[in-house]
């Protein structure tokens, strides 16, 4: 193993649009290479360290997957249960797709839920938010939220297609429901105390460590002299800091988003990857999942029909399991295994995990607009040239 391919993408990066990164790669649990590249503040020109807090957004959603499974494990539920069974506001459902509104053929399930075919949305405009906020008086409690949110329409009948959206929010709500334990307690007891994961948090504020967070603002250099923020770079384009702790997904002081809520580092959050790629084994020697359970998630779930809007660039080769990419076939002119799997999240946070070879790879960025469709299939590619070596 050599892993200077990785180090020299790192740094291209950074040199690139990234204001800083940082990598951790492991294998059979244990840390082979780590690196970080940039800054955490470049107006304060703090360098970029992997004990850096960093929202990890939809980077969150594998960790909100395997707390449902510890559930299913228990057979405390199954896949094809009705979502309504737990949060009984979801029974009547509506349809509203352009052609009106109508009453929904079938229930939303938890399958649909962990694969994202529920027919929700990410409009968080409606008014259902904004009723949870007067009911709550802007607390935002979980489930007052979601018993609004099943006030309003889907998009399509459950099952359909594949949409992104706040299905994962709403599997924190069930095992909430099912649990009997507010799910970022659940998240503590369950996933990050047994794998010793200390300076990890579910959607609460934390001030120190915490990277600048930043938005590419895409343009030509001479269109953003007036940002006077960042660093403008030569193919245009600048990066802006626009505030550490902003994560418009946490709606709330009590809400706890499931699908975008998690704040950890890199030095933390690959404790909970290498648990997933040694089969649910952590460092600790704690099993937060069985090995089968594992395999189950990443086994791809949709069929033709229900992909055609998993259809990103850098999903090419992948289907998508239960709350993760799972790779399918290898595309020509790439590198890796069939069976990794992972997901990435709003600003450059990214899980890479290859249980064949107990390989995890954790890497994050905190920018929004984080660049996914270039960086997240080189990365790969970088990572696994690096085992070959």
């Amino acid at each position: 193993m050599n892993f200077e391919s990785l180090k020299n993408f790192m740094d291209h990066l950074t040199g690139w649009r990234i204001p800083g990164n940082s990598v951790s790669v492991c294998l059979d649990g244990k840390e082979v290479f780590s690196y970080q590249s940039g800054y955490a503040d470049v107006e304060k020109q703090i360098p970029m360290t992997k004990e850096h807090y960093v929202n990890l957004y939809s980077c969150s959603k594998p960790a909100t997957v395997t707390a449902a499974m510890q559930l299913y494990e228990k057979g405390l539920f199954r896949l094809d249960d009705p979502v309504y069974a737990y949060i009984p506001e979801f029974k009547d459902l509506y349809i509203e797709d352009g052609q009106g509104v109508r009453k929904a053929e079938k229930p939303m399930t938890l399958w649909n839920l962990f694969t994202m075919t529920s027919g929700l949305s990410y409009n968080t405009k409606r008014p259902s938010f904004e009723k949870a906020r007067a009911l709550t008086d802007g607390k935002m409690d979980t489930l007052t939220v979601l018993r609004c949110l099943a006030e309003d329409p889907v998009s399509f009948e459950p099952g359909t297609v594949f949409q992104y959206s706040l299905s994962h929010d709403v599997l924190a709500g069930v095992v909430e429901v099912i649990s009997g334990q507010k799910f970022r307690n659940y998240m503590q007891e369950h996933i990050f105390e047994p794998l010793d994961m200390k300076a990890t948090f579910n959607s609460d504020p934390v001030a120190d460590r915490m990277a600048q967070q930043y938005k590419f603002v895409d343009g030509r250099p001479e269109d953003l002299v007036a940002q006077q923020a960042g660093a403008i770079r030569e193919d245009g384009g600048v990066a802006v800091p626009v505030g550490h702790r902003v994560n418009g997904l946490v709606f709330g002081p009590e809400y706890d988003s499931g699908g975008a809520g998690i704040v950890s580092s890199v030095a933390e959050y690959s404790k909970f990857c290498a648990a997933l790629a040694c089969g649910g084994v952590g460092a600790t020697g704690e099993r937060i999942l069985e090995e089968k359970t594992v395999d189950l998630m990443r086994t791809p779930q949709l069929n033709e029909a229900q992909r055609t809007k998993f259809c990103a660039p850098h999903y090419a080769g992948y289907n998508y399991g239960l709350g993760v990419r799972t790779r399918t076939n290898i595309t020509p002119g790439t590198l890796g295994n069939i069976g990794e799997f992972g997901w990435g999240g709003a600003a450059g946070a990214n899980v890479l995990i290859d249980p064949d070879l107990k390989l995890s790879v954790f890497y994050a960025h905190h920018m929004l607009n984080p660049q996914e469709t270039y960086y997240q299939p080189r990365l790969r590619d970088a990572v696994y040239s690096c085992l070959r070596k």
